[in-house]
């Protein structure tokens, strides 16, 4: 194909013009020695068969069912159904795609090839229904700046993924981009223990992605970020953690990331950044913030945060921001807020208020069946409270006259005479 690796008849003209070569120089060597030409021919020629058939994969060879550019050090095998890396990958490739396709487990030294493949820069595994990479899936792979494993539903992903093997004494990897966008995997795939931590026990083994400076999180649906998941991450420029679920940044900390310039946090389910927060990202020299399509809760709460967006200048699309709830504030722009517009009255979102009426209902239908029971038994109830009367009645009667005989000094002698 037109750019594509060539494949067949030079290097096969040339195998053949090399065994031609030898034969002629055994034949001269023959004419030489007729005695010893016979023994010369046989040791010869399996020698010679074993050379041509042993001699290592061309290094322009492109794998089937794939599409190759040695001019631009790409190969693509995309859309073919793939149960596997392919191991007949050209040694010159520097952009592999391998998209679409049915990998379903990655396992350890999956791109351990010889030669090795030493110039991969940039692969892109998206979309492939990967369920599963285990540990050092990517080693062997000195030269791997960009990792795109998107759209694939990550049921396991090992904490060594990309730290190597044994974390301990694995070199650091060279990732500089990691894109980890829409990998949540369906609930009936989804293991006991915390995607979340999952995600981020993968991101901070061994340390070994200290180098990385764009990160992409989003559409996990995360409901939370644990407290330490920036905290090995220095050299981090782009933050992505986008349509997620998130509801508050209290417990994370920014404050190592002073290389960060952009972090995106639109699409999430964030009601009021606080005071500590704050400070943290007004703290870093080159950030810039994205904070749209939150439901920002304009209350008592907010008052800080409309304090320090009046301010600040690293918010992008600040005058787009708008209030969710309480239901009089909705839509209103957070910039144009004064304090005597955030108070704290007990006013509920319209869910939350149908569900207290619902609840109320329920409680007044329980109250009523209780009442009607009570009304049919009342007969029975009424006696049962008769015979309870009367036995207090009869135990009080009884303390009653222990009480007189020890009150009246003649009546304790009577009693001790009777005994007697």
């Amino acid at each position: 194909m037109p750019g594509g690796c060539s494949r067949g008849p030079a290097a096969g003209d040339g195998r053949l013009r090399l065994a031609r070569l030898a034969l002629v120089l055994l034949g001269w060597v023959s004419s030489s020695s007729p005695t010893s030409s016979a023994s010369s021919f046989s040791s010869s020629a399996p020698f010679l068969a074993s050379a041509v058939s042993a001699q290592p994969p061309l290094p322009d060879q492109c794998p089937a069912l794939c599409e190759c550019s040695e001019a631009a050090r790409t190969v693509k095998c995309v859309n073919r159904n793939l149960t596997e890396v392919p191991t007949d990958l050209p040694a010159y490739v520097r952009n592999l795609f391998l998209t679409g396709n049915q990998l379903a487990v990655l396992p350890a030294g999956a791109f351990a090839r010889r030669p090795p493949l030493a110039e991969l820069a940039a692969l892109n595994l998206s979309g492939s229904r990967l369920d599963e990479v285990r540990a050092g899936a990517f080693e062997h792979l000195p030269s791997l700046r960009q990792l795109d494993l998107s759209h694939n539903p990550l049921a396991d992903l090992s904490p060594f993924a990309f730290s190597g093997s044994n974390a301990s004494v694995s070199a650091p990897s060279p990732l500089v981009e990691l894109i980890l966008n829409h990998i949540v995997p369906p609930e009936d795939e989804q293991q006991n223990r915390s995607f979340e931590g999952m995600v981020v026990a993968a991101l901070l083994a061994g340390r070994a992605l200290q180098g990385l400076r764009r990160l992409e999180l989003a559409s996990n649906h995360f409901l939370y970020l644990p407290r330490d998941v920036l905290a090995q991450l220095p050299s981090l420029r782009y933050l992505d953690l986008s349509n997620n679920s998130l509801v508050s940044l209290t417990y994370v900390s920014f404050r190592n990331l002073t290389h960060l310039e952009s972090l995106h946090l639109e699409d999430n389910a964030l009601k009021v950044l606080h005071n500590g927060t704050l400070a943290e990202l007004q703290g870093l020299p080159h950030i810039r913030v994205f904070l749209d399509n939150n439901p920002w809760v304009c209350d008592c709460h907010m008052a800080d945060m409309v304090t320090w967006l009046k301010e600040t200048e690293v918010v992008q699309g600040k005058d787009r921001l708008t209030c969710a709830y309480p239901e009089k504030m909705r839509n209103r722009v957070l910039l144009e807020l004064n304090s005597a517009d955030l108070d704290c009255d007990p006013i509920l979102p319209p869910s939350l208020q149908t569900s207290y009426v619902f609840l109320g209902i329920v409680l007044a239908l329980i109250g009523a069946i209780f009442l009607l029971v009570l009304y049919l038994n009342r007969k029975g109830i009424k006696k049962w409270m008769h015979n309870i009367r009367d036995a207090c009645r009869d135990h009080m009667e009884g303390y009653h006259y222990r009480y007189e005989i020890n009150a009246d000094p003649r009546l304790t002698n009577l009693s001790s005479n009777s005994d007697v």
